[in-house]
């Protein structure tokens, strides 16, 4: 089943930003990685049977705060 899988970050930097868009990126199962939010710090990924507290975790190494908001069955 293909899901939607929002996480907010806080990084601190555009490089930041891009570190945690490859991580998630390079996660098994990623259709799609964007960006939304005022600030740009909510980032949405889309794809098919992801594991969401794994990639949550691996973008938090990269961006120290970063937390799981919703995860949705498209």
């Amino acid at each position: 089943m293909t899901q939607r899988i929002v996480i907010k970050m806080q990084p601190k930097c555009g490089r930041c930003r891009t570190r945690a868009m490859m991580v998630a990126a390079q996660a098994s199962g990623v259709y799609s990685v964007e960006l939304q939010g005022d600030n740009k710090n909510q980032m949405v990924v889309t794809g098919d049977g992801i594991n969401a507290a794994a990639l949550t975790s691996s973008v938090r190494k990269k961006v120290k705060h970063a937390s799981l908001e919703t995860v949705q069955q498209i």
